[in-house]
């Protein structure tokens, strides 16, 4: 990382990956901008803090209205900057914002109120114990270009509402959408210095990190996550890392193939497959695979590809020319192994470079990077199994656990089949939606990350939780400090045996034999 005398202050270029029309430049925050920001935010925490959580919810019930009132306008600026179709930023942004605050303002004060903590053990009755939500301080967050709106405000909103203060920085490719973000929450009524956004490069990225924040929530690579979670742990920093994934789709015998071969589409296609969530990788029982290839063939061939500020507009551009190339490096990969490119498979160079076709791969295995690496893509790799068990098989041979999905006409069916594979989330009979659940978590296992965002658990991911303990009885001293003697100890196997012996006969022999030490002398 450079210093801060290396530092070079530079220019970010915000570009309609649909035209490559240029929205807008930002200056790079470099360290010293990163440092000063990260003071100020730590600075007005206390403050932020003591406002209490109902007047911290309060403002984000101003925030929520003042979204909805401007739903259409940011979904068309997320449009502009990330290329998905309007329809598309409303829904999969817009929206899962606008019930991540209804979430966070129906349930926050209960999650994160003071807790009586009762106790089991006889020896810890005279105590009062209390469990303390308290914020973490200053939580920075890294977040990617594919959900430029959802994603950093989904964890900001969290991260303000229990009482931190927020230090974010966007992807390089969608800045501007995230000082809009920014506009929304001081208009709420979020103090200037207790969210700030930081545009920047990788750069500002590992400022963030080294600098003095609390908490760190980070969506991306699983390569700069790894870096990220080594850098941490020199220090202890806390993280929460979301790394992607290769989501499985298992078709079963009894599945409807109209329905699956849909949801196999949707899944795999929207927000041109750039979504840590997308189908990449389909598993379709023998006796359906025809047909469902046929069905998905069919359907793809059916999708509209253009600008996504165009009202028919389906499939929009992907967001920069380097995740194509990833894209034609697979597709390259997955022919030369034999696999078969049945619709799509090229740029659409008659739209702009960044454009390409909905793709679906026949004859595709497990040696083949399409079917083990990201590919962040519009690609529906499918492949057929016999039974169940090599189902879920295929889908446990990755590297990653983020989410997967199980079609099926027999629901307990899908039920049995989704507890045997190794994913933070399992779907039956719908895929990706699962990021719009508020009350569900977020977040995988193995490769896919740790920790979680959204719910319940995603709001104790930005506190401290703290034991408080009081002592209902002070002026007593306690039977076990010092002053032991000779016979305490006898004293103390007995009330071992009153506290847990399974006999009645027992239990009372151990209270004659250790009510010695409640009269003993001690220091």
């Amino acid at each position: 990382m450079a210093t801060n005398a290396e530092f070079v202050v530079s220019r970010l270029a915000s570009v309609n990956p649909a035209t490559g029309e240029v929205l807008g430049e930002l200056d790079s925050a470099g360290p010293a901008e990163v440092g000063t920001a990260v003071f100020r935010a730590r600075a007005a925490q206390a403050d932020w803090n003591s406002l209490g959580i109902r007047n911290r919810i309060r403002i984000l019930r101003r925030f929520q209205q003042i979204l909805l009132a401007r739903k259409n306008d940011v979904a068309r600026r997320i449009t502009q900057e990330a290329g998905k179709p309007c329809v598309e930023a409303l829904l999969t942004e817009v929206l899962v914002v606008l019930d991540a605050a209804r979430f966070l303002i129906a349930n926050s004060f209960e999650i994160l109120r003071e807790q009586k903590l009762p106790h089991g053990n006889l020896a810890m009755k005279s105590k009062a114990g209390r469990i303390l939500h308290e914020p973490f301080g200053v939580v920075g967050i890294i977040s990617p270009w594919n959900y430029p709106f959802s994603i950093p405000a989904t964890e900001a909103l969290a991260a303000l509402v229990a009482g931190n203060s927020v230090v974010l920085k966007p992807s390089e490719l969608t800045p501007l959408i995230a000082m809009e973000l920014q506009n929304l929450l001081r208009e709420a009524g979020v103090p200037d210095d207790v969210f700030q956004v930081l545009p920047g490069d990788g750069a500002t990225g590992a400022a963030i990190i080294a600098s003095e924040i609390n908490k760190l929530i980070f969506t991306g690579s699983v390569a700069t996550g790894r870096r990220i979670a080594q850098n941490a742990a020199a220090r202890l920093l806390p993280v929460v890392l979301e790394l992607g994934g290769k989501d499985p789709m298992i078709v079963l015998e009894d599945a409807d193939v109209d329905v699956a071969s849909s949801g196999a589409v949707w899944g795999a296609f929207m927000n041109a497959g750039q979504t840590c969530l997308s189908v990449e990788r389909c598993y379709v029982h023998q006796s359906l695979y025809n047909a469902f290839l046929d069905a998905c063939c069919e359907k793809a061939r059916k999708l509209r590809v253009g600008n996504g500020m165009d009202p028919g507009t389906e499939i929009g551009p992907m967001i920069h020319e380097r995740q194509v190339r990833i894209v034609e490096l697979h597709l390259e990969d997955a022919k030369q192994r034999g696999a078969t490119v049945l619709v799509g498979g090229s740029r659409l160079r008659e739209f702009g470079p960044t454009f390409f076709a909905p793709t679906v791969l026949a004859n595709v295995d497990h040696g083949m990077r399409i079917m083990q690496e990201e590919t962040f893509g519009p690609v529906l790799p499918i492949m057929p199994f016999r039974d169940d068990a090599e189902a879920v098989r295929l889908a446990n041979d990755s590297d990653f656990g983020l989410a997967a999905s199980v079609w099926t006409k027999d629901r307990a069916h899908g039920d049995r089949v989704a507890r045997r594979i190794n994913a933070g989330t399992v779907m039956v009979n719908d895929a990706v939606s699962c990021f719009s659940i508020s009350e569900a978590p977020h977040g995988g296992v193995k490769s896919s990350g740790l920790g979680r965002t959204h719910g319940r658990w995603g709001l104790e991911e930005m506190v401290r939780v703290k034991y408080l303990d009081s002592d209902r009885i002070p002026r007593m001293k306690k039977i076990w400090w010092f002053g032991y003697g000779g016979g305490f100890a006898a004293e103390m196997e007995s009330f071992v045996d009153l506290l847990y012996s399974h006999s009645l006969g027992e239990r009372i022999k151990a209270v004659v034999n250790s009510a010695g030490a409640l009269w003993r002398r001690k220091l």
